[in-house]
């Protein structure tokens, strides 16, 4: 791939609260290798060892403002103030591009152009994990969201799945593009395989669904593990009473995890990619996953998929690859060389393809050889062209 550079300093917004951060630092460090230069901007909680983290990117310049997320209590009167300080930071850093990993700020009176990344948001969180849409306290978030997706130049998802959700929900505005997540090879390797499950992600959240797993675990012939942040941010807690807790890991402490063990298990009911997942899949792990659209559409054929409210489901499929070594190790195969085709590099060239297309390059300068995959796309027909999703029926009723 040829990329005529024309983007080179861009300020990007980040939370620390997930796996948003560390497709944040990826990227970062997949676009200083192309000549990019990233001002992250985070909001919210930040600890010592993430801001050395970020801080030890050379390249990176790192500005912290204590807000909270526009999805937490509190957030939407945070959400101004927060603008104000971005806004700030653009005149200052004066970047080529405007990459939001949140909605609500792509509606400001930016300089230079915008692109709102789709990761995650609460009504389809409610949808999939409540099965109903998301109670009226949350019109006030709903309508910040929408607001930023209208007002953004672009936008980018991490799967097919996900965008379509967020045109259902909100409705088509900008143009929209999906770009998968990325892992480094590096980090994440198969190691010497035991026999052992493993289990990551936010424990507190349903959407996981991590405790599924956890209350597996007492049935299962092999041991269970389970690494993730037991404690939400509003102050409640759960931590797993039957598999082995590991607590919340530091990365390259994960990835010894995920090295050792035979399967990686995440019986998700929402997942707007699977980070985690993918990680494990590089890593050489055979992946019992919840059958959900965004999982589907990036491992099928690669996978166990069970029903993530069915329990007997999920300890069957446990079990069939405890015994069954060759479908194991048939899967794992599959999943890792599934996994090597979404790299950091893969995913840094693809975001600075449509930098560059959003500044003006155009089709004709950049050269996008490799780039006609499912990853860099534009979206095809939603189900909504209308610009009216369940959101707006919501407040009209």
């Amino acid at each position: 791939m040829t990329i005529t550079r024309k983007v080179r300093r861009v300020l990007m917004t980040a939370d620390a609260v997930g796996g948003v951060w560390d497709y944040c630092l990826d990227l970062v460090r997949g676009l200083a290798k192309l000549g990019v230069r990233v001002t992250l901007a985070v909001m919210g909680d930040l600890s010592a060892e993430r801001r050395a983290e970020a801080e030890s990117i050379v390249g990176l310049e790192l500005h912290h403002g204590d807000f909270k997320l526009e999805w937490m209590d509190g957030g939407t009167a945070d959400v101004g103030r927060a603008g104000e300080w971005l806004l700030d930071l653009e005149s200052v850093v004066r970047p080529d591009l405007i990459h939001l990993n949140n909605y609500a700020h792509g509606c400001l009176p930016w300089k230079a152009p915008c692109l709102v990344v789709a990761h995650s948001c609460v009504l389809s969180w409610w949808l999939a994990v409540k099965g109903r849409m998301a109670p009226k306290q949350w019109l006030g978030y709903a309508e910040l969201v929408k607001r930023g997706l209208l007002g953004a130049d672009a936008v980018a998802a991490p799967t097919r799945h996900m965008l379509r959700t967020i045109h259902s929900l909100y409705g088509r505005s900008a143009p929209a593009i999906v770009i998968r997540n990325g892992c480094d090879p590096a980090l994440f390797s198969p190691g010497r395989k035991q026999p052992l499950v493993l289990g990551a992600g936010r424990v507190w959240d349903e959407a996981k669904n991590v405790t599924s797993l956890d209350k597996a675990a007492s049935n299962l012939a092999w041991p269970v593990r389970i690494a993730g942040e037991w404690r939400h941010p509003c102050g409640t807690s759960c931590k797993p009473a039957n598999a082995e807790y590991l607590g919340f890991l530091p990365r390259a402490a994960l990835a010894g995890h995920m090295a050792k063990a035979s399967i990686y298990c995440l019986p998700a009911r929402y997942e707007p990619f699977g980070l985690t997942v993918l990680e494990a899949a590089m890593s050489g792990c055979a992946l019992v996953l919840g059958d959900i659209g965004s999982l589907r559409e990036l491992w099928n054929g690669a996978a166990l998929f069970v029903d993530p409210d069915e329990p007997r489901e999920l300890r069957n499929a446990l079990t069939l690859l405890m015994i069954r070594k060759g479908l194991r190790t048939r899967l794992a195969r599959e999943a890792r060389a599934r996994a090597l085709a979404m790299s950091v590099e893969r995913m840094a060239l693809r975001y600075a393809a449509v930098y560059n297309l959003m500044v003006g390059d155009g089709l004709g300068v950049i050269d996008l050889e490799h780039a006609s995959s499912s990853e860099i796309e534009p979206d095809d027909q939603g189900p909504d062209d209308s610009g009216q999703g369940p959101l707006a029926l919501a407040q009209g009723a």
